[in-house]
């Protein structure tokens, strides 16, 4: 197998004169947080601490009173906020490997790095157990996903800009530490060589929880859990009409978005008929917890629709003393009557909500602010690309009015179709009398004009998504061409090609 060289892909971190110290001095100012946290910011110079494992929240005492409805109602209102404190998340995982081997990395080597990684750059460690499952800084966290994959999420910020600095930061701080172990990452949406059996699954209760659950509702539930990597985007509302507005714009053109990014063309070597076989992945794991939410387009959608459609979505866990409870099978509607065959008797509180709704995984899913869902892991510049992207359509009144003008008439079948189509035709998909190249042209332009009405002088973030469009060209297409021409047909050049 190819020995990978360790410098091939530092341009980012040499580029800035990398300094983890420099960039908090610098953009802490300007970071606000969005929900409350028990953790302070971490102060230079101080050790790395350690944390129990916690999944969204913990509770520290077992709930008394029954929850309502319109307690749940109001969760999810309370992520209302004016538009000056609308804020950018973005959240990114890749595959980690060895740069000899190409092997995905084992978990003995990823306690190693986050080790490393927590010492060097003062992070807190959080632990299940005696095995270290993550790290916390402040609003920053990287978790492993249950394949190791590594999640990268960074603090709600103002402007694109400073998303992007801090992108290179986490970046950079898990490069510095993973280069001297000989461990590279990979900026690509699907595992391109190895198969399910040939990745471990990481030390968590609740992912062999799920890893049993997943084969009684779907067959392609293993491969993602150990062969997709994502970024995803996380946006604010200020109503609750506000929320339905992007939600269903958000949902209508979330193929786009799938195949302006879609980067996971390659399956154990080959490949595999889709330019996004990760988007495709989710059309048959679990149809109970997946898609895109006809319901939302109705006229009665609210908060209180989706808090219906959750109630009935099986549940996973339960998490309690530090403990992840097998409930699989069981709703969050059985939790809340004291049905709950793990726990008889118990009633649920709002910790344990918040973590149900964290295992729904539709296009677009509702907490306290929306999570966009639909696009495939990248390099850097594709990391920027696509909050760019939801930001110009989404944060802009006039960039969000012209989406909704053009999706009002669009149909449930329509919807439907540009999702189950999209992952393996991308743009060329035909979309009424057209292709749907010709209306991701209007989107794209609609985004960047958004983005120019912001004034943080942002739309040049949106330049890959721009260049796709133009050309018609996906990333996944440009990876085939090469396997099929300078590869030689050969899947061992991408772990090079697309090395960070």
């Amino acid at each position: 197998m190819a020995l990978i060289s360790q410098t091939s892909s530092s341009y980012y971190c040499r580029s800035i004169g990398f300094s983890s110290s420099a960039f908090y001095s610098t953009t802490a100012k300007n970071i606000q947080i969005l929900h409350t946290d028990n953790v302070a910011a971490q102060k230079q110079g101080r050790k790395s601490a350690i944390v129990a494992s916690s999944p969204i929240t913990e509770d520290a005492v077992v709930a008394t009173m029954p929850l309502t409805k319109e307690d749940l109602v109001g969760h999810l209102a309370s992520g209302c906020k004016p538009k000056e404190k609308w804020r950018i998340g973005v959240e990114h995982e890749r595959f980690g490997f060895d740069l000899k081997s190409l092997r995905p990395m084992q978990y003995q080597q990823i306690a190693e790095l986050l080790n490393g990684i927590a010492e060097r750059f003062k992070w807190e460690k959080i632990m299940e157990g005696d095995n270290i499952i993550g790290l916390k800084q402040g609003k920053q966290s990287i978790s492993l996903e249950p394949g190791g994959q590594f999640e990268l999420s960074g603090a709600p910020l103002e402007t694109l800009h400073q998303v992007c600095t801090e992108v290179d930061s986490l970046l950079c701080q898990v490069k510095a530490v993973a280069e001297k172990m000989g461990i590279g990452f990979l900026d690509i949406g699907g595992q391109p060589k190895w198969s399910n059996q040939d990745i471990p699954l990481m030390p968590r209760g609740r992912y062999e929880i799920i890893y049993n659950y997943m084969p009684k509702v779907g067959s392609l539930g293993h491969d993602l859990m150990f062969r997709t990597s994502t970024v995803q985007v996380n946006l604010d509302f200020s109503s609750e009409a506000d929320m339905k507005r992007k939600l269903r714009a958000s949902l209508a053109l979330q193929p786009i978005a799938t195949a302006l990014f879609a980067n996971s063309p390659f399956t154990e070597g080959k490949p595999n008929g889709f330019l996004s076989r990760r988007s495709h992945i989710y059309t048959d794991t679990d149809k109970d917890r997946t898609g895109i939410l006809p319901f939302a387009f109705d006229d009665s959608f609210g908060f209180g629709r989706y808090v219906d459609y959750a109630l009935d979505v099986p549940m996973y866990c339960v998490y309690r003393k530090k403990k992840c409870i097998d409930c699989t099978g069981m709703t969050f509607r059985d939790f809340m009557a004291g049905k709950l065959h793990c726990l008889p008797g118990e009633l649920p509180t709002l910790n344990d909500w918040e973590n149900h709704l964290g295992t729904l995984y539709p296009e677009v899913r509702l907490k306290r602010y929306l999570e966009m869902r639909g696009a495939d892991g990248g390099p850097w510049r594709r990391l920027c690309a696509l909050p760019a992207f939801w930001v110009g359509l989404l944060y802009d009144e006039v960039s969000l009015q012209h989406v909704s003008d053009m999706i009002s008439d669009w149909t449930p079948e329509e919807r439907q179709m540009l999702r189950d189509k999209v992952p393996k035709t991308g743009l060329k998909t035909p979309f009424r009398d057209g292709l749907l190249k010709q209306v991701a042209e209007d989107v794209v332009k609609f985004a960047k004009d958004g983005l120019e009405r912001r004034g943080f002088k942002e739309s040049g973030f949106l330049t890959e998504a721009v260049e796709v469009v133009r050309t018609g060209v996906t990333p996944a297409d440009k990876l085939l061409e090469l396997y099929n021409g300078k590869w030689k047909q050969q899947i061992d050049p991408v772990f090079e090609e697309l090395l960070y």
